[in-house]
C-alpha cells in the first residue's frame, strides 16, 4: 500500500514539474511593415498590453516585404488558436483584393476579423511654393491653370491616391497624380516643393504642419480630429464626398474559434481604451477605435465593395 501510495505522489510530482517546465506560449503580433510607423506602434502597443492582460510573453515580428504580403502570408499559415495575429493597415484588406489581379488571399476565407484599432486622418497638404492656404485657392488656382498642379501620393492604387482621385471627381479640378515608391519619398519631393500637393495620413505629416513647413489644407472626414482640432475638414470647405480615412486593424489566421476572437477584441478594447496609451496614440495622429469581430468584418466588406467600385469607375490598375 505505501509502495503503490508512494509511486502514485511520485508519478504526480514528476508531472507536476514537467507542467512547470513546459514554457508557456507566446503571442506572436505580426507587423508586416518595417519598424516606425502606426503599424509598428500599434503592434508593440498591442504586445504590450496583452503580455500584461494575460501574463505571458508577447513579442512583435516586423515581417516587411512584399507590400505587407509575406508578413500576412505569414500569420495565414499559423495554428489558429489566438497566438499569432496580424496588424495591418485598411488598404492591404479592402483595396489590394480588387486592385492585384493575381492578389495570393482570400480576406474572407483565409483570416478571422478581430477588431479595428486605430484611425488615422488624412489630410491635404500644400509645400511651401504652392501658394495656397485653404481649399478654395486651390481650386480657384486649379481652374485658371487645369492640368498645371499636381499631386505625389505613395503609389498608385494607395489608399491616398484614391483620396486624390475622389477629390478630382468631386471638384472637377484637373491636377496630375504623381505616384511614388512609398509616403517617405512622396513627402519628401513635396517638402522640397517639387510636388505642391499631396493627400498624406495624419500622423506622416503633423509634424511638418505644426512646424509650419506644410500647410494643411483640409482632413478628409466627416468631422475635424481631435488630434489637430485646429484643421477644417474639406466637407466644411464644400467639397463632399471625400471622406477617406486611413485605418489599422487586428486579424487572426482563420480557422480561430469565435469565442478566442471575442476576447482578443475585448482584451484590446481595454488596452487603447488607457489614457496613457491613448496620449501615446495621439501623438502619432492616431485615434483608437475597437469593434466587436462582426463590426469589424462588415466594414471590411462594405468598404472593400467601395473601393472596387471605385478603382473600376477610375480605370485604375497596379502598375
Amino acid at each position: 500500500m505505501i509502495t503503490r501510495r508512494f509511486l502514485a505522489l511520485a508519478a504526480l510530482a514528476v508531472a507536476t514539474s514537467t507542467a512547470f517546465a513546459q514554457p508557456a506560449s507566446r503571442i506572436i503580433i505580426v507587423a508586416p511593415f518595417p519598424p516606425g510607423g502606426p503599424v509598428d506602434t500599434l503592434s508593440r502597443l498591442l504586445a504590450d498590453g496583452l503580455q500584461k492582460k494575460q501574463g505571458r510573453t508577447a513579442l512583435v515580428e516586423n515581417v516587411p516585404g512584399g507590400a505587407g504580403n509575406i508578413g500576412i502570408d505569414r500569420v495565414k499559415r499559423a495554428r489558429p488558436d489566438g497566438d499569432t495575429l496580424l496588424v495591418i493597415p485598411a488598404g492591404n484588406l479592402t483595396i489590394n483584393p480588387t486592385l492585384m489581379p493575381n492578389f495570393p488571399f482570400d480576406i474572407q476565407r483565409d483570416f478571422v476579423p478581430v477588431t479595428m484599432l486605430a484611425t488615422a486622418p488624412n489630410v491635404l497638404v500644400a509645400g511651401p511654393g504652392a501658394g495656397v492656404k485653404n481649399v478654395q485657392e486651390l481650386l480657384a488656382q486649379a481652374k485658371a491653370k487645369p492640368g498645371t498642379l499636381s499631386y505625389a501620393s505613395p503609389g498608385v492604387g494607395s489608399g491616398l491616391h484614391l483620396a486624390g482621385e475622389l477629390f478630382k471627381q468631386q471638384t472637377g479640378a484637373d491636377i496630375l497624380h504623381v505616384p511614388y515608391k512609398g509616403t517617405g519619398p512622396a513627402l519628401n519631393d513635396v517638402l522640397g516643393g517639387t510636388v505642391p500637393l499631396m493627400f498624406s495620413n495624419l500622423p506622416a505629416t503633423l509634424g511638418h504642419i505644426k512646424s509650419g513647413k506644410l500647410v494643411a489644407l483640409g482632413v478628409t472626414d466627416k468631422q475635424r480630429t481631435s488630434v489637430a482640432p485646429e484643421i477644417p475638414t474639406l466637407l466644411e470647405q464644400g467639397v463632399k464626398g471625400v471622406e477617406v480615412t486611413s485605418w489599422y486593424g487586428l486579424m487572426a489566421p482563420a480557422g480561430t474559434p469565435a469565442e478566442v476572437a471575442a476576447r482578443l477584441a475585448k482584451d484590446a478594447q481595454d488596452i487603447l481604451s488607457q489614457p496613457a496609451v491613448r496620449e501615446q496614440l495621439k501623438a502619432q495622429g492616431l485615434q483608437p477605435v475597437t469593434m466587436t469581430p462582426a463590426e469589424y468584418a462588415a466594414h471590411i466588406q462594405a468598404e472593400t465593395a467601395t473601393w472596387a467600385g471605385i478603382l473600376k469607375s477610375r480605370n485604375i490598375k497596379a502598375e
